[in-house]
């Protein structure tokens, strides 16, 4: 089997392996790898794979396998908050629409709105009248 040359593998690999390599060459006998070598592989994994990552770190592949099940139910990802959200007259369907709105301006100004059998319309002057003119 034809050894992986150093140039073939991601540099992102180089730490990782240099980190593991020296906490193997420190220990006796067989130890469990650490939490936090543990850690950098499976973000290794979730970016190039659990095959590639287990193979140039010189892991079991269904160890790494199972931490990064493991992690991915303990930790779901946080969700992004929209930017923007565009809301169409059409997708109203209740004679008295209600909503909650929450907006928060660059400086740290923040507006929460609760509003009932309000239309669309409505909607566009409120956010003008808090952002100055500038919706």
């Amino acid at each position: 089997m034809r050894r992986r040359q150093s140039a073939d593998v991601p540099r992102a690999f180089d730490l990782a392996r240099r980190e593991i390599g020296q906490w193997r060459r420190r220990q006796s006998g067989r130890k469990r790898l650490p939490r936090e070598l543990w850690a950098k592989a499976v973000t290794l994994a979730r970016e190039y794979g659990i095959n590639q990552t287990a193979r140039i770190l010189g892991l079991k592949y269904a160890s790494l396998r199972k931490h990064l099940a493991a992690e991915s139910e303990q930790d779901p990802p946080p969700r992004a908050k929209p930017d923007f959200i565009e809301v169409l007259p059409g997708g109203v369907l209740s004679p008295f629409p209600e909503c909650t709105i929450e907006w928060e301006e660059g400086d740290g100004v923040t507006m929460r709105m609760h509003l009932k059998g309000i239309g669309v319309g409505d909607l566009v002057s409120f956010a003008r009248a808090f952002r100055g003119g500038r919706a």
